[in-house]
This record gives C-alpha cells, sequence and structure tokens, in this order.
C-alpha cells in the first residue's frame, strides 16, 4: 500500500471521529452557585495573568483524571437547542425526553450559567463561528462537552455542553478551552470547507476526490491552507508515525483499536501531553493548546513540550492565550 493511499484511508476514518473531549465530572468538588460577570470587560495589558491554584489544578485534572463515579445512559441525547446571535442564546428547541431528565431540560439558568461562562473565557472575535448551543446528556461521566459544524452550514459550528457534568469547573474550563481549540484549528479560516463532503457525508467516492485533490492536511471537514495551525502541526510532528498510525486506524475491531492506541501511547509517552492526546493530531493539538493556555513556558526537552513550544511561534495566538488566562482569573467561581 502506497503511502497516498494511506494517508486517504487515515484521513477517511477521521471524518467519522466525534471531535470531543471527555474528562469525568465530581459533583461535590464545586458546589458554590457561579455568576458570570459578562457585563464587566476583563481588563487586558497584552500580559497574561497569573492564577497558580487554579491552573496548576487544571492541568493536575487534565494529566491524572478524576475519580469520580459514571453513570452512562445508552446514548448521548439533545435535552434542548439554542440559536446564538452575539452574546444572546435564543429559540430553545426542545426535544422529547425521558421523565427523569425533564429537570435538567428545563433548567434554564443553568444553561444560561454554562453559556455566560463560555463567553467568559473566549474573547467575543474568537466566538464568531459558534451558531447553535446545545444541552446534551450521556449520564454522569462521558463526554462533558463537544463541538461539529452545525447541520446547515459547514462554516458554523455547534457547541454541545453535558449539563450532568458540569460541576466541576476545572474540568468544565479545562473542556471548554480544548473544545474552543478544535473550532480555533479547524474552522473556516484555518481549514477549508469542503461542500462536497458537506452535502454527501456517505458518498465514500466523493470524500475520496476531495481528499486526493487535498495538497495539504485533510481532517476530514476539508482541506487544511497550507500555513494552518494543523497543517503545520501535523506535518512537524505527526507525518513520521503515519505507518504505524495507520495500523491502528485501520482496525475494525473497537477493544483491539483501543490496545493498539494504549501500546502507541506507551511507545511515545513522551510525544503527547495526556494519553487522549495519542487518539489522532486533531485531539493531539487540542491538547497541546490547552496545555500552552494553563501551564508555565516549558524548556522543550520532549516533544510533548516541543507541542506547546509550536504555539509560541504565532503571536496572535500567545495574546490570545493571555486573553484567555486574564479572563479565566477574573471568572473563575471563588
Amino acid at each position: 500500500m502506497n503511502s497516498k493511499i494511506k494517508i486517504i484511508l487515515t484521513s477517511f476514518l477521521l471524518l467519522f471521529l466525534l471531535i470531543a473531549c471527555a474528562p469525568l465530572s465530581e459533583e461535590d468538588y464545586y458546589e458554590e452557585e457561579y455568576v458570570a460577570e459578562t457585563d464587566a470587560e476583563v481588563p487586558f495589558s497584552g500580559e497574561a495573568m497569573s492564577c497558580p491554584v487554579i491552573t496548576d489544578q487544571i492541568i493536575d485534572l487534565a494529566v491524572y483524571g478524576s475519580e469520580g463515579e459514571e453513570d452512562l445512559l445508552d446514548e448521548e441525547l439533545v435535552l434542548v437547542s439554542y440559536m446564538v446571535d452575539g452574546d444572546e442564546i435564543l429559540d430553545p428547541a426542545y426535544e422529547d425526553v425521558p421523565d427523569d431528565l425533564l429537570e435538567q431540560q428545563e433548567d434554564t439558568e443553568l444553561h444560561q450559567q454554562l453559556w455566560d461562562y463560555y463567553m467568559a473565557l473566549i474573547p467575543a472575535e474568537q466566538r464568531g463561528t459558534i451558531a447553535e448551543y446545545a444541552i446534551t446528556t450521556d449520564g454522569v461521566g462521558g463526554t462533558l462537552a463537544s463541538v461539529a459544524q452545525t447541520a446547515y452550514d459547514p462554516n458554523l459550528w455547534v457547541l454541545n455542553v453535558d449539563v450532568a457534568d458540569t460541576a466541576n469547573y476545572y474540568e468544565l474550563t479545562y473542556t471548554l478551552v480544548h473544545e474552543f481549540a478544535h473550532v480555533l484549528t479547524l474552522g473556516p479560516d484555518q481549514v477549508v470547507p469542503s461542500l462536497a463532503v458537506f452535502n454527501n457525508p456517505e458518498d465514500n467516492n466523493i470524500y475520496l476526490q476531495e481528499l486526493s485533490a487535498c495538497p495539504d492536511y485533510f481532517p476530514g471537514e476539508g482541506c487544511a491552507n497550507a500555513d494552518s495551525y494543523i497543517d503545520d502541526f501535523y506535518f512537524q510532528f505527526w507525518e513520521e508515525l503515519r505507518e504505524e498510525w495507520d495500523v491502528i486506524n485501520l482496525e475494525e475491531d473497537e477493544d483491539a483499536r483501543t490496545e493498539l492506541l494504549d501500546e502507541f501511547y506507551s511507545q511515545y509517552e513522551d510525544r503527547f501531553v495526556t494519553s487522549y492526546a495519542a487518539t489522532n493530531p486533531e485531539e493531539d493539538i487540542a491538547e497541546a493548546f490547552t496545555f500552552f493556555v494553563f501551564s508555565s513556558q516549558p524548556a522543550g526537552d520532549t516533544i510533548a513540550e516541543e507541542k506547546i513550544l509550536f504555539f509560541y511561534n504565532y503571536p496572535e495566538l500567545v495574546e490570545l492565550r493571555a486573553m484567555i488566562l486574564n479572563n479565566m482569573c477574573t471568572s473563575f467561581p471563588e
């Protein structure tokens, strides 16, 4: 099998991978009511604020995980979807849900609170492609939040938040920034959306045609720009692993694939900031970006640290990091 076909097969599988980060929830970790200060602008000096009590805990949870108990449903359910208009969430669309989920579905105060916190974290100019906000649940544990292209426009995205897993603001903060990293690195200014793939998601031939026409990295949503973050990141950190990665990605048995992925991470542990980062290049860059935001600048002694340093090559991202940290340090519940 030649390398071009391997890239095609690998990217084909990546198209259907759900973009998500799934830390667990500990409802007793943070119990105070949060009220976002959305009316007050956070002063930005150009320098990142420091709140190590918060950021150290965020990174510790990312590395070591939490020990909350899981109580998962058989499937993930959408409880209610909102349209996003600037800073406002409007026109709630309620889905039919079991009676035991009605309280979560109808808790509009909490829905607004979570949206307000996302707005407090992410600068307004970086939220322009978020057109929908959905409250979901798969039970306690599992997926805390995810993002995806909307069903009607590949240039616009939906933010999904599992209302059952949001009590722990350390995990919530980490996950919201991780999901923002997906929009940042896969959005239309970085990856040109493929209308052919978007309009024909089940047509493998169209997908392969679009993939073969892309001279750069093809993460699934479309062809990455040559100077995009994901394209540079892939060719710097993943291209040499492509053959080994093909073996994992082409494994159809889920248990066998999980075992291969564990072995892959164990072999290259110094290349990844977390085990989840080894899932694929898209998750790797999102995890590395989140560490870039919340951890101090490393020395670059490992490839994992080089991935964090990767973002320091972009002045606009250094400024964005400072803005997110400033927002978080002043908005995190006390």
